[in-house]
């Protein structure tokens, strides 16, 4: 079984070796959402309204996914920097301690689900037609709450110990299901948007036994519960794992209180047309988005092993890489977006007057993407070298402190309508993206320098 070497060989080989896996395994990942509101919104006669509704649903997923990356993206890190330092036990234990969190926290959310649904989707906006269609699908996609966070939570370890085909795979098994079984589900007999999340909820069952039989049986280091006995040793383990992935976290929970914001507030400025408007605008982004999310992930655990490792160069070389990668694609799909937008809105939706609202409202939305891209790197970085502040801080200024109050004071402060709501999101892009990296550059690269200058003093010692 082939592992990708995280010391030895060059430092873009072996991203491109984590990356390229990881990013067949993100838009494979990405075929779970996509292909439910491609189906969804040809269902004949309801499809725009259902696909609306279940829009609705997307901040309770984001939700699920957040508290998932909270203990996987948040423990990874950690994992590979006590590899890097030659300390195995310890990986293992942040390991353990990680997928202990994630079967408890998913058990806790899937009840709170079940027992707040209704009230949640209306807060989001849903109106009385809405929850025709939002709250089957919602309670259906919670039964899945616990394989849906093991396979998203436990995967990062996989990739974090190099292998990255593996955890490709682990993800192919389940989005290969949910394109077989979602047509059959919705169509063929007959369940429309249940069908959806029937389709789903298995197809995440499947991703997540791969993963777990992959990390208890063939993997370098094997995962387990926590034993009763070991609870206070790794006390200071969830600790610093929590903190480590309270960035990740709070930038996807963020991403929930920004859609929420939105779509309570284009329901009033623009109706509920606007609402399927913003779920098209949202899919794309995240078309967009998962190779990016593909080049950090992938680069990540190369960062952390070498700074763990005490490798400065390699550090360097890996952001650098990266950085290059990512702004390069950005570079090229933001042309695309911009110069062809009903290309990609014609993916989602055939609606001639759902099209006409859509292409400006994705031209604002995305007019300043590629500043996107600063906050991407430096989160990423911050991350990787368990910059636990720094990562917490940017995660809050760009979503709590820019992107909220703008999603409120465009469309009635300066009466911009829903084009406020849109153009939101570019102006936050260009404030806390930029900030991010030059915070990142002035902090990072002189630690680096004084990590190379130590090196230098113990070979002379």
């Amino acid at each position: 079984m082939k592992r990708i070497d995280f010391e030895h060989g060059t430092v873009t080989g072996n991203i491109l070796g984590a990356a390229l896996p990881m990013l067949v395994a993100q838009i494979l990942n990405l075929l779970y959402n996509i292909v439910d509101r491609i189906y969804i919104a040809r269902i004949p006669n309801v499809g725009t309204a259902a696909l609306g509704a279940v829009g609705l649903c997307f901040p309770l997923i984001v939700v699920i996914t957040a508290f998932s990356n909270l203990f996987g993206s948040g423990g990874a890190p950690l994992f590979s920097i006590y590899r890097g330092k030659g300390e195995p036990q310890r990986a293992a234990n942040v390991m353990n301690t990680s997928f202990t969190m994630v079967c408890v926290c998913a058990v806790v959310l899937m009840a709170v689900g079940f027992i707040f649904a209704r009230p949640l989707l209306v807060l989001f906006g849903a109106s009385t037609d809405a929850l025709v269609y939002a709250y089957p699908y919602l309670m259906i996609y919670l039964i899945g709450t616990l394989p849906s966070m093991i396979a998203t939570g436990m995967n990062p370890f996989i990739n974090a110990q190099g292998y990255s085909t593996i955890g490709m795979t682990s993800v192919a098994v389940g989005a290969v299901a949910n394109l077989l079984l979602d047509p059959l589900f919705i169509f063929v007999l007959g369940f429309g948007v249940q069908g959806a999340a029937i389709a789903t909820v298995i197809s995440q069952a499947l991703s997540a036994l791969f993963v777990f039989v992959f990390l208890t049986r063939k993997s370098e280091l094997k995962v387990r519960f926590l034993k009763k006995k070991e609870f206070s040793e790794c006390i200071g383990y969830a600790k610093n794992i929590v903190s480590l992935g309270t960035a990740g976290f709070i930038m996807q929970l963020t991403n929930s209180l920004v859609s929420i914001c939105c779509n309570n507030i284009l329901s009033d400025v623009g109706g509920d047309i606007y609402i399927s408007v913003m779920t098209i605008v949202s899919s794309v982004r995240q078309l967009v988005e998962t190779p990016i999310y593909a080049m950090n992930e992938g680069t990540s655990p190369i960062l952390s092993y070498n700074y763990g490792a005490c490798r400065p160069a390699r550090v360097r070389k890996a952001m650098a890489v990266m950085s290059t990668m990512i702004l390069g694609y950005t570079a090229v799909m933001w042309s695309i977006i911009i110069l062809f937008p009903n290309v990609l809105i014609g993916i989602f939706s055939s609606d001639a007057a759902l099209m006409q609202d859509a292409v400006p409202a994705l031209k604002q939305y995305f007019a300043a993407f590629i500043c996107m891209d600063f906050q991407y790197i430096g989160q990423t970085v911050f991350k990787s070298l368990n910059k636990k502040k720094q990562a917490i801080f940017f995660s809050l200024l760009r979503k709590v402190f820019i992107v909220v109050p703008l999603t409120y004071m465009m469309p009635y402060m300066f009466h911009m309508g829903t084009a406020g709501v849109f153009l939101a999101e570019p102006a936050s892009n260009v404030i806390g993206g930029t900030l991010c990296l030059v915070v990142m550059l002035c902090t990072i690269l002189p630690e680096l320098k004084r990590m190379e200058k130590q090196n230098s003093k113990n070979v002379l010692q």
